[in-house]
């Protein structure tokens, strides 16, 4: 590494001129919106131009190539300078700008990357963007082994988010030396000063204590930026944390450090203070370029992701579809590098360590921080650099549903994996059942829910999540069940199987996991007395077979029993009752868990909550009364 070069004067002034232009197309932009964040962009202004300008190594005309650095705006209601940077270096018109917030605009109000080449993750719900850059800097040095970096900037107020403190724990741990988080610390929050204010010895503090090399520096002082990201570059295993000491508003007269001015346009007054900040321009044209880019990565094979050998199962055979994910999830890691696993400290009963054996290199322990694991894995998959598996007990992904929440916004890739679910988990209790998570992830635009059902399906369903575009779910059981399907059967997004049907079937059950075994042995019950119903197994909760379902419940005279081991509300018969409701021909009899549950062996908790195959016997008897 080449000493430090101070910046001479000249580029110290650009840099300021530079500065001073984001602020002013930032009050620009927000002033055309009526609506937006200046003051939160003036105090970053000077870090925006350094990186930009200085430090970054980047294609300014091709912002999503993926050997650039990479950029993350965790504090995302400060977009209108991203915006105003990426302007600056050429991607677009200035002009542009103007635009913002429109309806007919790619430039939102927060950064969103589906309309944004030059973002690779949403921003805006705060305290989440670190996590995603940690998976970006883990990538970039485990996996596509490239020298890239990543930077991110954060307000001080989300720093108040304990995710936040997950994602500093990991980087250092992990010693992400590629990455840089930058805090712009300017007092002042939305309602109120922040709870530090400008307590900068507090944040060293902190920071250093998680294991970061820290510097405290003036946010506004262009030299001392420069020297910070320089002692950044060259520190090793340790990622760098820039305390930036700033002002919210800087450079607004009458504004600067002053409260009640957060996200709001500045109006007449910024007319005022444009003509001030023109004043500090020596310049309004410069020379300076983002930093050729060095980094070289592995080039990605378009090919479809298969599992490397069909399932191996023989019917009858009593298999856990959890134990299958992980079967499944090895299959594919030999056939396609890129797929990647991630858990926290609890992959022996996920039974992701059944990959993590196989390749040890391609997982990332995440411990016990789901917030912080659910951000990583959509930062591994952003620029389509892996194909990430994100697992934990089903229950605890509903901790980091912010997260999730915001990768859908993202539209990620990311696929996830929850196990124990349902009451039928027995004597663990309720706390460790996940019964609220087909709700959770129904709710997420085109976010795939798998529900398989026996052991085949399962590995099925990882070998189809690894090839779809967006964000996917996984639902797997705890319990061994029976395999019902044979090793070459075929499945398919949205199209649900029939497994066990009559010409004298009267009710269609539908089930998925556990519950679809109950409805197969009251199948056989029913049958002794010459009541005769069909089975359906979803195996997509979402989408869901909507064809399938009027089919085969005209079949039977419009008669459909939902069985499921979660609660009433967002699950498999709330899904089924709002594909077939507005056809009026249908009348569907719901059971699922009514109430929280308690500790007890699984099949007992199965018959007291009424989803045990006796229950559907009763059920479909008092429908046919």
């Amino acid at each position: 590494m080449t000493e430090y070069h101070r910046p001479d004067q000249k580029k110290v002034q650009a840099l300021k001129d530079i500065a001073n232009k984001l602020r002013i197309n930032s009050i620009k932009s927000t002033n055309a919106a009526n609506s937006g964040h200046p003051t939160s962009c003036a105090s970053m202004a000077e870090i925006m131009s350094v990186l930009f300008f200085n430090t970054m190594k980047y294609k300014a005309t091709d912002p999503a190539d993926p050997s650039n650095d990479r950029f993350v705006l965790s504090k995302g209601h400060a977009a209108p300078v991203l915006y105003a940077a990426w302007a600056e270096a050429g991607l677009f018109p200035e002009e542009r700008l103007m635009t913002l917030r429109k309806i007919d605009s790619e430039l939102e109000g927060h950064p969103v990357p589906e309309r944004q080449s030059f973002v690779d993750v949403a921003t805006g719900s705060l305290g989440q963007g670190l996590s995603c850059a940690c998976g970006m800097a883990y990538t970039a040095k485990h996996f596509d082994k490239s020298s890239y970096r990543v930077f991110c900037v954060l307000g001080d107020g989300e720093s108040a988010e304990g995710s936040v403190w997950e994602a500093m724990h990991f980087a250092s741990y992990y010693k992400l030396d590629n990455l840089v988080a930058v805090f712009d610390v300017n007092r002042l929050g939305q309602s109120q000063p922040t709870s530090l204010e400008h307590d900068m010895e507090t944040y060293r503090k902190r920071a250093e204590a998680f294991g970061w090399n820290t510097i405290v520096a003036d946010g506004h002082d262009i030299e001392a930026l420069c020297r910070a990201f320089y002692e950044a570059e060259i520190s090793k295993d340790r990622p760098t944390c820039i305390l930036a000491k700033t002002y919210k508003g800087r450079g607004f007269p009458d504004v600067e450090d002053k409260e009640n001015f957060h996200g709001k346009p500045l109006g007449s007054k910024g007319v005022e203070i444009i003509a001030h900040l023109e004043k500090q321009i020596n310049s309004f044209k410069h020379d300076l370029r983002p930093g050729a880019v060095e980094a070289t990565v592995p080039e990605i094979k378009d090919e479809p992701v298969k599992l490397s050998q069909p399932p191996n199962y023989k019917i009858g055979d009593k298999v856990a579809t959890r134990n299958a994910y992980g079967t499944g999830l090895a299959k594919i890691g030999e056939t396609c590098d890129r797929v990647v696993a991630l858990d926290c400290d609890v992959k022996n009963s996920t039974f992701s360590q059944t990959f993590k054996k196989a390749f040890p290199d391609r997982f990332i322990e995440c411990f016990i921080a789901e917030q912080n694991m659910v951000g990583v894995g959509v930062g591994c998959a952003t620029r389509a650099r892996t194909i990430p598996f994100v697992s934990t007990f089903a229950c605890f992904l509903s901790r980091g549903y912010d997260q999730i929440r915001m990768a859908g916004i993202s539209h990620s890739s990311v696929n996830f994996c929850g196990s124990h679910v349902g009451c039928s988990i027995g004597e663990d209790g309720a706390s460790q059942m996940a019964l609220e998570d087909l709700s959770m992830f129904r709710s997420i635009p085109h976010c795939v829910v798998f529900y398989p059902s026996d052991a085949v399906a399962c590995e099925r369903s990882v070998e189809l999540a690894a090839n779809y575009k967006y964000m996917t779910f996984i639902r797997s059981s705890r319990p061994a069940t029976h395999v019902i399907y044979n090793n070459d059967e075929t499945f398919e997004i949205g199209k649900a199987k029939v497994v066990h049907q009559n010409e004298k079937d009267k009710v269609l059950v539908v089930g998925g996991g556990v519950t679809l075994h109950e409805a197969l042995s009251a199948a056989e019950q029913l049958a002794k007395e010459n009541i005769h119903i069909r089975v359906m197994d979803l195996f997509t909760v979402k989408p869901i077979d909507k064809e399938g379902l009027i089919e085969h419940g005209r079949a039977v005279g419009g008669r459909i029993v939902t069985v499921e081991d979660h609660y009433y509300e967002g699950g498999i018969g709330e899904a089924i009752c709002s594909a077939v409701a507005e056809l009026g021909e249908f009348k569907v009899h719901r059971m699922a868990v009514p109430r929280v549950p308690q500790s007890g062996p699984s099949t007992a908790l199965l018959e007291m909550y009424g989803i045990s195959a006796s229950s559907i016997v009763k059920k479909v008897k008092a429908i046919l009364a």
